[in-house]
This record gives C-alpha cells, sequence and structure tokens, in this order.
C-alpha cells in the first residue's frame, strides 16, 4: 500500500502544481522540479499497473492515435446564440424578457472568445468525455486529445460537487503560442496557420494526441450544465467551476440593465486587443437561472442570452466579377468575386451580394472600389462603394434572367428577396444540394458517404435523386475513382441503416423550402404519418400507396383547402403551407416519396413516439410560470404531446396559466385582469389523465 500511497501523493502535487500555473498563472515549482516527479510518477504506474487512474497527470502527454473520431449525441443540446450589433437590439431584447419574467434582471456580461466549441462531461468529480459541438444535437468524442490540454481538469477540488455535469466552454489558442507556431514553421519551410481559431479547431481532429500535447492550448470555461446544480445564478455558477479547478476567464462581470452591459462592451471594445486570446464580441446571459429556465430556448438559440458583436474591421478591394450560385433549394446568390485581401487574419476572396435589391441599393458594379467587412467577424459583405472611385467606363449591374447551371428562366415570387430556378429535378447544384441534405447528420445521417462521392455518383448518371440511393449496391460504386471494396460497402450498409431514422426527421430530409428541423417535427406529431400529410381534401383520407400514385394538382380549391388546413396549426404560416402544399402535389415528388416508402424509411411516427400523445390540448394556448414538482422541461413536452402550445407570456388568447410557486406578481396580475383560468400542476395533470 505505501506504492499506492506514494502514485496518489504525487498525483495530488502535481495537479496542484499544474493548477497554480495553467488556470492561476502562478508557478509555485520550477519546470525542472515539474519533470522530475513527473518522471517519477510514470515510473511508478509503468511499474504498477493495478493503480491505473485515467485521471493522472501522466496521462496528458498524450499519444492515443484516433483513426475515426466517435459521433457522440449530446445529452443537453448545443444552441448557437442570437446575434446584435446595436444599442437597440439589446434594448427590443431587455423588453421581450421583461413581458415575460418578473423582477428585476440582472445580466452577466463575458467576453466572446473566438475558438472551438466544447462540451466537458464529469462524473464523481472526474474528467470521463469531451465532445465537440458539431451540429448542436451531436459532435465528436475527442476526448484523448482534450485530455492533453493542460488547464482541462482531470480531477475536481473542492466541495457540493455535483455527481454528473457538464461544463460548457471553447478551447483557444493564445496569441503567443499562435506566434510561436508560426515562427517554427517559417523556420521549417511550411506554410503558416492563418489564424488561431482554425488551428484550435483542427487540433482537436488530429489523429495523435502526442502532437495536441505538444501544441499551448487552453480551454476556457463559461457555462455550466446539468440537474440539481447547486447554486441560482450563472454568476455563482462561474465562481463554483473556479473553485473546482476550472479556467474560468476573470473578466467576467454582473451588471445591472442595459446600460451596464454597454458600458461593459465599451471598455472591452478598446482593451481587447491587449488580451492574450482572440475574441470578437461580448455574450451576455440573464443572471437568474430560475429566469433562464422560464424564458426557455427558440428552436436554435436560448431567449435568456444574446451575443453583442464588436465592430467588424472593414477594409476596401476592387470588384472583379459578379457570379451567380444556385442552392440546393434552387435559391440564386449573386457572389462577388474580389481581388484578395487580408480581413481579421483571413485571406478574402468572395463576398455575397445577397440578391437584386441589394445590388440595385448599393448600385454595386463590376471594377468598383467596395468597402469589404465580415459579418460578424465571419462572413465576408460588401456594405458600401466608392463612388469617387468609379472608372468612367462603369455601367450598371443587370442581374442574371436564366439560371447559370442549367440556363433554365429565374423565376421570384411576389414578396420574396430572391429569384429561384424552377427546375429542381434537372438543375445540377439543386439535385447535388437535396441529396446532400439528405444525407447530413440532421436528417438522414448516412455514414459512408460525403459530398465528394455525391457529386461522383450524380455526374456518373448512376443517382439523380435521393430515392436513387437505395437502388444502388456495391458492385455499382465499385467502378468510381477512390473507391474501394470496404467504402463501397459502408456505403451500403450506411443507406441500410438509414432506414430506422424516424419519421421526422425523413419528413425534414424531403428539402421542402421553408420546412427545417423544428417545423418538420411539427407536422410528423400533428399528422402522425406521410399519408394523412399527402391527403387533399378532396382525396379519400385512408392510408393506402395510392395517396403516392396521383392527385388532381389542378384543383385550386383542394390546394386551398390544404393551404388553411395548414395553417390551422400553430406556428404555420401562409409562406410555408404553400411551399408544404406545392411539394407534396408535384407529381414528380410523389413518385420520389412513394419510392422511399417502398424502400422501407419510416413514412410515419413509431408507436412509442405515439405513446401517450392525445389531442386534449388541441389548440390550447399555454403559459408555465413558477416552480413546480417535475421540471419545467418535462411539464413543457407534456403539454406539446397533448396537443397543446406552450407560449411564452400572456395574453388574451391565452387559455390556461399553469401556476407554480414563487410565480411573479405582473404575470398573476395580467391573468386576472384578462380573465385567464390558472390551474396547478396537480390539477393540469389530472386534465391530461382523463
Amino acid at each position: 500500500m505505501e506504492i499506492k500511497k506514494q502514485i496518489e501523493t504525487l498525483r495530488a502535487e502535481l495537479r496542484q502544481y499544474n493548477y497554480e500555473y495553467y488556470v492561476q498563472d502562478n508557478a509555485s515549482v520550477s519546470d525542472f522540479e515539474f519533470d522530475k516527479k513527473l518522471e517519477q510518477l510514470k515510473a511508478l504506474e509503468a511499474s504498477h499497473p493495478e493503480f491505473a487512474d485515467l485521471s493522472s497527470p501522466s496521462l496528458r502527454v498524450g499519444g492515443e492515435i484516433t483513426k475515426n473520431f466517435k459521433t457522440v449525441k449530446h445529452i443537453n443540446r448545443m444552441y448557437s446564440l442570437d446575434n446584435s450589433y446595436d444599442e437597440n437590439d439589446l434594448k427590443d431584447w431587455e423588453t421581450r424578457n421583461r413581458k415575460i419574467v418578473d423582477g428585476d434582471i440582472q445580466y452577466v456580461c463575458e467576453l466572446k472568445y473566438d475558438g472551438a466549441s466544447i462540451s466537458l462531461h464529469y462524473e464523481q468529480g472526474k474528467f470521463v468525455q469531451a465532445v465537440t459541438r458539431g451540429d448542436g444535437s451531436q459532435g465528436d468524442d475527442v476526448t484523448a486529445n482534450v485530455r492533453t490540454i493542460k488547464s482541462v481538469p482531470l480531477q475536481l477540488q473542492g466541495d457540493n460537487i455535483p455527481e454528473k455535469f457538464e461544463i460548457r466552454g471553447e478551447i483557444v489558442l493564445p496569441w503567443d503560442g499562435f506566434h510561436k507556431m508560426n515562427e517554427e514553421r517559417e523556420e521549417q519551410g511550411l506554410e503558416l496557420y492563418r489564424n488561431p481559431r482554425n488551428t484550435a479547431s483542427g487540433s482537436l481532429k488530429l489523429q495523435d494526441s502526442s502532437v495536441v500535447a505538444s501544441r499551448p492550448l487552453e480551454c476556457l470555461l463559461y457555462q455550466l450544465v446539468g440537474d440539481n446544480l447547486p447554486f441560482e445564478t450563472q454568476y455563482a455558477g462561474l465562481e463554483a467551476a473556479r473553485s473546482w479547478g476550472f479556467k474560468v476567464p476573470q473578466e467576467s462581470e454582473l451588471v445591472s440593465g442595459v446600460d451596464g452591459v454597454l458600458d461593459y462592451v465599451q471598455k472591452w471594445d478598446e482593451r481587447r486587443k491587449d488580451l492574450p486570446y482572440e475574441t470578437d464580441g461580448v455574450v451576455i446571459k440573464i443572471n437568474s437561472l430560475r429566469q433562464q429556465e422560464e424564458l426557455g430556448f427558440t428552436a436554435k438559440a436560448p431567449r435568456w442570452a444574446m451575443a453583442y458583436k464588436f465592430s467588424a474591421e472593414q477594409v476596401s478591394t476592387i470588384l472583379e466579377e459578379i457570379t451567380y450560385q444556385v442552392g440546393r433549394t434552387g435559391a440564386i446568390t449573386p457572389v462577388a468575386n474580389l481581388q484578395p485581401v487580408e480581413i481579421s487574419g483571413t485571406t478574402v476572396k468572395r463576398a455575397s451580394l445577397h440578391n437584386a435589391d441589394q445590388i440595385e441599393r448599393l448600385d454595386i458594379r463590376v471594377n468598383d472600389t467596395v468597402h469589404v467587412e465580415k459579418g460578424g467577424e465571419i462572413i465576408p459583405k460588401i456594405v458600401a462603394v466608392d463612388l469617387l472611385q468609379r472608372p468612367d467606363y462603369s455601367e450598371p449591374t443587370t442581374y442574371a434572367t436564366h439560371c447559370p447551371e442549367c440556363n433554365t428562366a429565374l423565376e421570384r415570387k411576389a414578396g420574396e428577396a430572391q429569384h429561384f430556378c424552377p427546375n429542381d429535378i434537372g438543375c445540377p447544384p439543386q439535385i447535388k444540394g437535396r441529396i446532400q441534405h439528405f444525407i447530413s447528420r440532421k436528417a438522414m445521417d448516412i455514414d459512408g458517404i460525403g459530398s465528394e462521392t455525391v457529386d461522383q455518383l450524380v455526374e456518373a448518371g448512376m443517382i439523380n435523386n435521393y430515392a436513387d440511393l437505395y437502388d444502388l449496391t456495391a458492385d455499382d460504386i465499385l467502378p468510381l475513382e477512390r473507391m474501394a471494396q470496404k467504402s463501397a460497402e459502408n456505403l451500403v450498409q450506411g443507406v441500410e441503416a438509414s432506414k430506422q431514422v424516424e419519421f421526422e426527421r425523413v419528413l425534414f430530409a424531403l428539402g421542402i423550402r421553408y420546412v427545417g428541423e423544428t417545423v418538420a417535427k411539427k407536422l410528423a406529431h400533428h399528422y402522425n404519418s406521410m399519408d394523412k400529410l399527402m391527403a387533399m381534401p378532396a382525396s379519400d383520407d385512408s392510408e393506402s400507396d395510392d395517396l403516392f400514385s396521383s392527385v388532381d394538382d389542378g384543383s385550386a380549391f383542394a390546394k386551398a383547402e390544404k393551404i388553411q388546413e395548414l395553417i390551422a396549426i400553430p406556428e404555420i404560416g401562409e409562406r410555408i403551407a404553400e411551399s408544404v402544399v406545392d411539394f407534396i402535389t408535384d407529381e414528380k415528388h410523389r413518385e420520389i416519396i412513394g419510392r422511399l416508402k417502398h424502400h422501407g424509411l419510416n413514412m410515419k411516427l413509431s408507436e412509442k413516439q405515439l405513446e401517450g400523445q392525445t389531442d386534449i390540448l388541441a389548440s390550447k394556448s399555454i403559459v408555465v410560470s413558477g416552480v413546480f414538482e417535475m421540471s419545467r422541461t418535462d411539464l413543457k413536452k407534456l403539454i406539446e404531446k397533448n396537443g397543446g402550445k406552450v407560449s411564452s407570456s400572456i395574453s388574451s388568447k391565452t387559455d390556461y396559466l399553469i401556476r407554480g410557486e414563487k410565480m411573479g406578481p405582473s404575470k398573476l396580475e395580467k391573468a386576472e385582469k384578462l380573465g385567464v383560468e390558472m390551474i396547478s400542476e396537480a390539477e393540469f395533470l389530472e386534465l391530461i389523465a382523463n
């Protein structure tokens, strides 16, 4: 037992030295002393493998090889943030918040570090997993690489540590480390890294963790996620995380009101160039976790947080040519091809011109000197034209009239900003784009096939739409360039496995214009099956294959009735309804859907998904306010599962207010004034049970 105690003592000392040096920036021992103790620990562990521990400081040197990074579904979704660029955005946001939550609102301001988003998982105080953000729903397991980052604690210290939780943050590369890496590459005659963010992000996907260990990466943490967290505010959570050993930036501040937020923004907009890390803005979060829970989330972002972006860097260059890109839905995007120019550490050659109206509004012409900036320092855009530099021979831009890919005449519907190519089954970029969308992670998530393979298959004439994927065999695919037997088999197996994907994702995968993940889920749970969604008012409403064969799409009455039927679904507007009806009445699309059904894809909700689903609360608008026995999230799921709509604010259209403990007085007053029926959690559960 003496050896075990010696190993544990060395581990504890080395963890403390790591914490002091990499988190507190205050080393208490020399590098020589640290390395000597580390070598002593490694020798003892090598001779006594029975005392192995994944949280040992000796594992930070890396050495594990990862050829394929496993895809992991996030336990709690990693949302993106809504962006704000001026004071009015923040004031509007605060006004919306005050309509929903009661009491004073405090904000935590944090610097928005530009790195690679990460979610760290801890159990019993030990680091167990690191997952990249990915698409927000699932990401890549990069545990072996993140374990080598010295500022990530492998064993937590202190009290009140939850048994299991996640903590979110950014993997960043400090400027000093970035410049040092580039100096070394320059000496070796290698191409220099463009910016710290991309270098940090790329590091996480390196196959050899020992290479990651050699890079001066750091992990800055900003958000704890889990059940029964031992604090009530965001700021208290940051302090707790810091006490447990996480590197939480000291620049965070607790402020009151928009004025306090703007003071913070102004201060750091001036000081950010002195920071050791790359940063592009400020993240503002409502401090109270109870208020955060009450505000909840939209389909893409939390309502209780906002990213305020610093003013973007702006440069001038020459617009050499305007070309046009075709998206998967046929949307045409004009693109400015620029004389290369550097902005915020990256070389920019192209910028989006958005649409014909934008070109006309700015009077953008070829050979103009234009002012370019990165919107939110990410997407390049033209913000102005230097008319004084315009050549005498300049001519106004004439917008394209025909598709640059298939020469079909472009269309532009009334009220829409973009032109569209209507040739959705014959235009190559649309064909490829629809298939690429179909196989994507959020849709069918088909392994073994990427965009390059899709391009090859389409160009070889082997597939022309996503239903064709299910006819492919390994022998069909083998003749493709760089396609081996194993790769061909993996592709076919991935396509076969996609038949297990649930109906709501199949519906999203079809690529109906304006039907994103949220709308697809809403339609799937409203109709329960593709047959019912596709049934026109004049058609037989039974579930039969006949629904896939033909429809009288010339019947204006049937279409109008179906549009109204869709609009009656909460949050389905006229534009979405019209797009859905256009899609389901198109014979070509009906034929493709029929083929997908024949191949065995899920065209209805599973029995498990339908379990407990009712229409008891159909067309009912319900507000949830206060603290309850069950989690607010579970309560909202029950409302939706029984056909109701969860609303964030009380109005004359509210049918029920589910009233919990600590409900704010203003909500109560408004509900009483409008005569809204108030029920308790127990009464709500009794209502849906009966």
